[in-house]
C-alpha cells in the first residue's frame, strides 16, 4: 500500500513510523534537535510547495527518512487509512494491462 504525500511523492504505508504535526511537535527542543540533525544528514525530503504543516518519519531500506509535507497530520492519517495499492502491470486483478 502506498500513500501520496504531495509533489507526486508516494511512500510505502508500512515504512511510516510516525506522522507528526510540525507546529505542536517542534515546540519540543528534542524534536527541533532531531529535525536539525536529520537535515544535516541529508535525511529530509521536502514535498511542500509552501510552508510544511507536518512531517512523516519513515524507515526505508534500513535508513531513516523525514518527509515534510503541506498536508495536515490529520489528513495524512485519514489518507493512510484509505491508502490503496499501486499494482504493477502484471499484478492487476482484472487481468488487463495498464498503458
Amino acid at each position: 500500500m502506498y500513500l501520496n504525500i504531495g509533489k507526486n511523492q508516494v511512500i510505502r504505508k508500512d515504512s511510516i513510523l510516525g506522522i507528526f504535526d510540525l507546529d505542536s511537535s517542534s515546540q519540543s527542543w528534542l524534536t527541533r534537535e532531531f529535525l536539525s540533525a536529520a537535515e544535516k544528514a541529508g535525511q529530509i525530503v521536502n514535498t511542500a510547495e509552501d510552508i510544511p504543516n507536518s512531517f512523516l518519519l519513515c524507515e526505508e531500506n534500513g535508513k531513516i527518512r523525514v518527509y515534510l509535507t503541506q498536508s495536515t497530520s490529520r489528513t495524512l492519517r485519514r489518507k493512510q487509512e484509505e491508502a490503496t495499492p499501486l499494482l504493477p502491470e502484471t499484478e492487476r486483478s482484472d487481468g488487463k494491462h495498464r498503458k
